[in-house]
């Protein structure tokens, strides 16, 4: 059992210097900077009538090779046009990965597992502006990765159950991730990534569809940084809450 962990972790540092995790799609894949570390990104969210600023931390932990779970928390900034802002603590998430598939191959592997995530209404709503959503959510999806050396695919699809009568959504992702140099040891790498960023909601039949172009970088083993915006594409919303971008930095660090 010792062995074939090893053997995991080994060819998963293998896949990281290949090809990095998405920047906004999910990855099934949960070894070297995709477990057992932390990730925080600041995400700003230029709107009409409101700037919001999150900044989120994530921490992931891998109980076994096939079996992760995680926690995230984050902190909220929000700015209304010509009202006062407020800061404080958003929605807590909790989320659970089991792989169900994986085939590797030379130079290449495929994966996927389930995802489920509940989200607690932690964010203080007493207040204008309201810092969280004010609900309990519960998503359950289905991510899948196709990775080489040359290229990755990834998809993920989650179906998000909203409480207190408010309208679930689907959410669908797909990226593609492509490497700019060549594979060395320690990884040195850089990534650019083209994603697909989608959810509908069946209730109201609305969708919003963005497009999100990115890049990263990774310095070793335990160290990657990332940025990616993401722009509307198609976007069904009330006037003033149409988004004009969202741009997001962040890092990953694998602890141990």
């Amino acid at each position: 059992m010792i062995s074939i962990t090893l053997l995991s972790f080994i060819f998963g540092m293998q896949e990281v210097k290949a090809q990095g995790p998405p920047i906004f799609t999910d990855t099934p894949i949960m070894l070297g900077l995709e477990g057992r570390g932390i990730r925080t990104f600041g995400r700003y969210i230029n709107k009409e009538n409101v700037k919001v600023y999150l900044q989120p931390f994530a921490i992931p932990y891998n109980l076994t090779a096939k079996w992760q779970v995680g926690t995230i928390v984050p902190f909220a900034s929000v700015s209304p046009e010509g009202g006062d802002s407020r800061f404080g603590l958003g929605d807590i998430k909790v989320f659970t990965k089991y792989q169900l598939v994986q085939k590797d191959g030379k130079g290449k592997t495929f994966r996927s597992l389930i995802k489920i995530t509940e989200t607690f209404p932690t964010g203080n709503t007493e207040k204008s502006p309201p810092i969280g959503a004010g609900v309990y959510q519960t998503s359950v999806g289905l991510v899948n990765g196709y990775v080489t050396t040359r290229y990755g695919i990834y998809t993920e699809v989650a179906y998000n159950i909203v409480f207190d009568d408010r309208p679930d959504n689907l959410i669908y992702n797909i990226g593609l991730g492509v490497p700019l140099l060549p594979q060395n040891y320690p990884p040195k790498q850089i990534n650019v990534f083209l994603e697909f960023t989608g959810n509908y909601f069946p209730d109201s039949k609305s969708n919003h569809l963005f497009i999100a172009p990115g890049i990263q970088w990774i310095n070793g083993k335990r160290f990657l940084l990332e940025t990616g915006i993401q722009l509307p594409l198609v976007e069904e919303v009330s006037e003033g809450l149409k988004t004009n971008f969202i741009y997001t930095l962040g890092t990953r660090i694998l602890l141990f």
